[in-house]
């Protein structure tokens, strides 16, 4: 379960108090909504088909897949699947392998979400392990889906972009940069990149970086 609203407001509060510069832009364009993911399997498998499609093809596919396997949701369905239903649901070589190899870690317990490290990368590394999971795709689950709140995903271009303009500098921070700048917001971190992501939907900046 993701940062919920109270915390997730709580959190942006005391990013302000650490950085005058979040209080700031709050009161530009106000707090962030709540990014809520469902925790597990299913939600892995939709950071997959998601890749490289817009939001509205990930869903076709998933309405697809689910229809052909008898439940998307059910990592034992997709593991047994033939190549070809997979396909036949839209998905691409790749993305059927990389599905494929997900459905089977989670059901041989070789990933088990009750028992992903409680530290953060240590969980990071063992998600990337799944072929299809990059660190972006790991991080992205970590605060979305089980609510960790120190998750910094600093090689997000639109995080980058966004803490530039929020900071008030003269060109996108590089992700070295970013993570160093970071820092001192410990261990509400997470809470900065959903604001980031708010203040670039917001579209706020008088102009681009």
């Amino acid at each position: 379960m993701g940062l919920n609203e109270r915390d997730l407001h709580a959190a942006v509060d005391s990013l302000g108090e650490i950085e005058p510069a979040f209080a700031a832009a709050v009161a530009r364009v106000g707090y962030p909504p709540p990014r809520i993911r469902e925790r597990g399997y299913a939600t892995l498998l939709r950071t997959i088909l998601g890749q490289q499609v817009s939001v509205k093809a990930a869903d076709a596919m998933w309405r697809k897949l689910d229809e052909a396997v008898g439940g998307a949701g059910d990592p034992a369905l997709i593991a047994a699947a033939a190549d070809e239903t997979l396909r036949a649901a839209g998905l691409s070589r790749q993305k059927a392998a990389y599905a494929r190899s997900l459905a089977e870690e989670v059901s041989s317990g070789r990933l088990d979400f009750d028992r992903l490290p409680e530290d953060d990368e240590a969980a990071i590394a063992q998600l990337v392990r799944v072929k299809g999971i990059g660190r972006w795709s790991a991080e992205i689950y970590l605060l979305f889906a089980e609510g960790r709140p120190d998750i910094w995903p600093a090689g997000d271009l639109a995080v980058q972009i966004e803490i530039g303009r929020i900071l008030g500098h003269d060109s996108r921070p590089s992700e070295k940069l970013i993570r160093e700048l970071a820092e001192p917001w410990r261990p509400h971190r997470g809470a900065a990149a959903i604001f980031a992501w708010h203040h670039y939907n917001t579209g706020s900046a008088a102009s681009p970086l």
